[in-house]
């Protein structure tokens, strides 16, 4: 037997273990010669809950048979999903982030539980890719991230359309801007299929980071779900591991801090989500790369935003695909000094090798993909804003806003739903800055995203003249003068804890300041008068989440510290 070969297959040739583990391992399928195999999991994230994983199920196939065909055994798990989308806006939204965690749980619980000798994971849904990312880093056993693949744009009126024009058409159906029937048509048309949100949203966001930092294959991250070459490239990446796993190639050594670098400076190339911050401060505690908050803003200040995609922009993932991927962003960052060309992939290869072959330009029949020259903006889109609301640091997406300055009087919303209520009944006025508090990592329990109140507000018309700052996450669908994870968080005793109706609050996006216009003394005063809310939840898996869960600027894990 070889060095490389299996954890599994050692630990059960011991003693009197040897006889009663392999009678189970033959009752799965395993004859005389697959001992000596290295023993492979692939951890399936196939569900019909959403349709970003409603597609998995064939290809997790596809790598069991990859990996027979390579030489190993492969041993198929089940993980869990949420749809973010269909929880959106109601308190199943809680689960979301919590669900990242059970995912890495259970991926690190069946892979460790079984000695496992390395890990195909597959997922679709925004939290399947760090849950996924998050255990390999625990682990460190040879793996790779196979993304389940985005849906394609649906279509009404000669438009394209995702899951977001859906939750912003209520808001323009609540303000009297379209009827009832387009409504209805825009519903029915927005998801027309299997696969992932559509725009540059958290989950292509995460795929096209993973694809960056080498734990992906090269073209994977912008496939679309049903087209044939994502199960072709499924079955590469189960051949790729399978020689990860004979090298001993681990995640330790694709996942170093210049890898971190390469990922936050694709995902401010291609627009990506605001989750993104929290997702690689999360993975990068857990590897042990030392990252920081403050590391995305020095990046964002020197990568421009080359991609002209969704949310803010025109184009989807597909459209990205076919321009030339995250490979030809990769290769003009590499070409202009914005990319670490020596770090590895999980091929074996350098990311420089992997490039070598791309133009250092774009392709000049496509418009997705801006010249180096002519970019959508000079600087990346995620600005880190301080303030004494947030001294831990927030996090906006600042592409195409308009009024990147604004101050206003609080409107203070204790929940998602009051403040969503308040913009659906036209309560809410230009200049308002809207305070959605107490939904942070422990507070809320569990960070939900307020896709729901900044898509009515986009629908209002009132995206360019109203701010909104929470303690809870955005989808990476939302846009406009949005500020979320804010920290220290209200349940801790921040500062937007603090904050009474009618105070004035500066955003300003060019100093990333996050500031409330009130004295000193006034919230020395108010923090001593504040008491800490009762928990929202005694038992189950909220109540362990808001016990364990760290600050949204460490990344919400939920181990740190712990001996």
């Amino acid at each position: 037997m070889s060095e490389t070969s299996n954890r599994r297959s050692q630990a059960i040739t011991r003693g009197v273990q040897r006889s009663p583990n392999r009678a189970m391992l033959r009752a799965v399928g395993f004859g005389d010669d697959d001992f000596n195999k290295p023993i492979i999991g692939i951890a399936n994230g196939f569900s019909t809950i959403t349709p970003c994983n409603m597609g998995i199920g064939k290809l997790a196939d596809k790598a069991e048979a990859g990996l027979r065909d390579a030489g190993a055994m492969p041993q198929v798990f089940g993980t869990i999903t949420i749809s973010d989308g269909i929880s959106m806006g109601t308190e199943g939204m809680k689960y979301s982030l919590v669900s990242r965690d059970v995912i890495a749980d259970s991926i690190e619980t069946v892979c460790q539980g079984q000695s496992l000798d390395g890990v195909l994971a597959i997922g679709g849904c925004d939290k399947n890719m760090p849950g996924a990312m998050i255990a390999i880093a625990r682990m460190n056993i040879p793996a790779i991230f196979v993304y389940g693949g985005t849906i394609k744009p649906g279509h009404y009126n000669g438009e394209d359309l995702t899951v977001v024009s859906s939750f912003e058409a209520v808001g323009q159906y609540s303000a009297d801007k379209i009827d009832e029937a387009t409504l209805t048509a825009i519903e029915k048309n927005a998801c027309p299929g299997a696969g992932s949100c559509g725009g540059m949203f958290t989950a292509n966001t995460m795929s096209s980071a993973f694809e960056a930092m080498g734990m992906s294959l090269m073209y994977s991250s912008t496939m679309a779900a049903e087209d044939d070459e994502k199960a072709d490239s499924t079955v590469e990446s189960a051949k790729a591991l399978v020689e990860a796993v004979q090298n001993q190639l681990l995640p330790k050594q694709i996942m170093t801090r210049q890898a971190f670098e390469n990922a936050i400076a694709v995902i401010m190339a291609v627009g990506g989500s605001t989750n993104s911050v929290l997702h690689l401060l999360a993975i990068a505690n857990t590897i042990g790369v030392p990252l920081t908050i403050d590391d995305f803003e020095t990046i964002r200040g020197r990568v421009p935003v080359l991609c002209n995609l969704k949310p803010s922009g025109r184009y989807v993932a597909t459209d990205l695909h076919r321009a030339g991927g995250i490979p030809q962003v990769m290769k003009m960052l590499l070409s202009h000094g914005l990319l670490h060309g020596d770090t590895l992939t999980i091929s074996g290869k350098t990311v420089a090798e992997q490039l070598a072959d791309i133009p250092a330009e774009p392709r000049p029949d496509q418009d997705v993909i801006r010249p180096w020259d002519d970019p959508m903006y000079a600087q990346g889109h995620l600005a880190i804003l301080k303030g004494n609301l947030a001294s831990e640091g927030a996090v906006a997406k600042i592409s195409g806003v308009k009024n990147p300055v604004i101050t206003g009087p609080a409107r203070v919303f204790e929940a998602e739903e009051d403040c969503l209520k308040a913009i659906l009944d036209g309560q809410i006025s230009a200049g308002d800055i809207l305070v959605i508090r107490y939904e942070g990592p422990k507070g809320g329990p569990g960070m939900r995203e307020m896709l729901a109140p900044t898509s009515a507000i986009i629908g209002a018309g009132l995206g360019d003249t109203v701010g909104l700052i929470t303690d809870g996450r955005f989808s990476g669908g939302t846009y406009g003068m949005v500020v979320g994870h804010v920290a220290p968080e209200a349940a801790v005793g921040g500062t937007i804890g603090l904050v009474q109706a009618g105070d004035s609050i500066t955003i300003d996006a060019p100093n990333r300041l996050l500031q409330l216009n009130v004295s000193d003394d006034e919230l020395d005063r108010r923090r001593a008068q504040w008491q800490a809310p009762e928990p929202r939840y005694r038992r189950g898996v909220l109540a362990k989440y808001a016990k364990l869960v760290s600050s949204s600027s460490l990344g919400a894990v939920t181990d740190l510290g712990l001996p």
